[in-house]
């Protein structure tokens, strides 16, 4: 097996500073992620997060795939054995200790379940790159703003992402609606980081 990280895209890598920065101001105990893929967001918050404590981590993925993964026939397969390759490895080379529980199914089944099992107020850092459509983002950043302590950071990836269809754009089929509804709802309730569009960083400051 390769002794490296193995990835096959590079999209993470222009909002590593931010999340640099957000983990060594924040020194995240434990971290939810919603939609794991090959692993490159998780593997790089083990690397800096374990740097500081021992730090517990929960990622929520089918590894089934999309629309947009279907179209353009990514094996998925493949990419959940480079997401356990690079998070083993991530893992066998961290300071600390690191605790990662994966759960193989769909957010709608998962997060219920870690609420119940785990209770609200319960991650340091939550990120939310799962399914692209409007109402499954709400629903993803319900649910994780209920399990996200006061003070913790929710990232929501792909701001600005639009699903090519041949009938033009749907709103619907996009994450933006519903993270404008998210933060429009509970504007009294978190702060918007300052920070390029295409992510979303939001401190929670009160229940």
């Amino acid at each position: 097996m390769n002794s490296n990280h193995v990835y096959t895209s590079d999209w993470f890598v222009s909002h590593q500073p931010i999340w640099e920065r957000i983990i060594s101001n924040l020194k995240p105990e434990k971290i939810l992620e919603i939609g794991s893929y090959e692993g490159r967001s998780i593997c790089f918050a083990i690397d800096h997060a374990a740097q500081y404590k021992n730090i517990e981590i929960h990622c929520v993925d089918t590894w089934k795939g999309g629309i947009e993964h279907e179209r353009i026939g990514i094996d998925m397969q493949n990419v959940e054995k480079r997401f356990d390759h690079n998070t083993n490895l991530s893992i066998i080379r961290a300071k600390n200790k690191v605790d990662l529980i994966k759960h193989k199914e769909m957010s709608d089944v998962a997060l219920p379940r870690i609420l119940s099992d785990l209770g609200k107020d319960y991650f340091d850092m939550i990120y939310i790159d799962g399914s692209h459509q409007a109402k499954d983002v709400l629903f993803d950043a319900v649910l994780s703003f209920k399990l996200l302590k006061v003070s913790g950071v929710l990232i929501f990836d792909d701001y600005l992402w639009k699903e090519n269809t041949i009938g033009g754009e749907n709103i619907l089929r996009c994450p933006k609606i519903a993270i404008d509804s998210f933060c429009n709802i509970f504007s009294h309730e978190i702060q918007i980081l300052q920070a390029p569009l295409y992510q979303i960083y939001i401190v929670k400051v009160k229940d």
